[in-house]
């Protein structure tokens, strides 16, 4: 039985996410059409026989605005080190490789870690002939283990990426044993999954700015004292200003009602139990630069 620690790297919105989602059978992480839905490092742990692999999903490269974005790009570095192969994802389509990710992918040349490279969204080619000019593109200055063009939304030559990963899997120089018991599916607490279901649907439902200002804390989670299989869930939604905090509500609440009605039956399905999930929403202003409060709502 041996373990590797695998990096899935790449800019925002390329799918690294539902990638590792497709790859473990089941959601440990959000997902949603908004780019740096990913605010931090987040483990997936795939047990197959005597492989164990440890995904780390990183945050999407990008030049940071904000403490907080400073924040996440620390995270994509330290969830690069002491890793024993990456997985880089990109889109099937595009013009040319992103200056970020040349710049990544000469790092870890120099870092002399093993890499696959994954070309998500194939689902989106407009043009057959554009996805040979983009292997070209990456492939001729960088030397990869393999190249996989796939899609995780519908699933096409996901298991071709499967079997890629499990060849690199038996090249790679391993000690013996697993680094998690073999039930393991996630690294994450279950107050922070629940958090993140609660600001995948603000990301999913809510204006273009307002979701990148929101945090999630989740204030109690226990089971019910009287009703056995019920879930009390008590969350708070931090917003930067009090108009964002007037739309997350809704007229007569309306907004929030849809939004935690949205997340409870996604906690409900993960967790396997009823949930019983009430919400408030609170102003903290530009808490993606108070050190202090990025701090308390366990983003640094």
């Amino acid at each position: 039985m041996k373990t590797a620690f695998i990096a899935i790297l790449g800019c925002p919105n390329v799918g690294k996410s539902s990638i590792l989602n497709h790859l473990l059978g089941e959601k440990v992480a959000i997902v949603s059409p908004k780019p740096q839905t990913t605010r931090t490092r987040l483990m997936g742990v795939w047990t197959e026989g005597e492989r164990q692999m440890v995904f780390t999903d990183t945050p999407g490269v990008h030049r940071p605005r904000t403490k907080l974005g400073e924040h996440m790009m620390q995270a994509v570095k330290s969830g690069m080190d002491g890793v024993d192969a990456c997985l880089f994802v990109t889109e099937a389509d595009g013009k040319e490789p992103r200056p970020e990710e040349r710049d990544l992918l000469r790092e870890l040349q120099l870092a002399g870690v093993p890499v696959i490279l994954a070309l998500n969204k194939m689902d989106l080619l407009l043009r057959k002939d554009s996805l040979a000019r983009r292997i070209l593109q990456f492939s001729q200055p960088y030397d990869f283990a393999a190249v996989v063009p796939c899609s995780a939304k519908t699933g096409a030559q996901m298991d071709e990426l499967r079997a890629e990963l499990q060849a690199l899997f038996d090249q790679l120089p391993l000690d013996e044993g697993f680094f998690f018991p073999e039930d393991t599916l996630t690294d994450q607490p279950e107050r922070v999954l629940a958090a993140e279901l609660l600001r995948e649907q603000l990301l999913r439902r809510m204006e273009q700015e307002i979701p990148h200002g929101t945090a999630v804390v989740i204030e109690k989670m226990r089971e019910h004292p009287n009703k056995a299989g019920l879930l009390d869930i008590e969350a708070t939604i931090f917003c930067e200003r009090e108009s964002h905090k007037g739309m997350i509500i809704g007229k007569q609440g309306a907004a929030l009602k849809q939004i935690a009605a949205a997340a409870r039956l996604e906690m409900e399905r993960f967790f396997g139990c009823r949930v019983n999930l009430q919400c408030w929403v609170k102003v903290k202003e530009n808490w993606r630069d108070r050190e202090g409060l990025i701090r308390n709502f366990g983003l640094e």
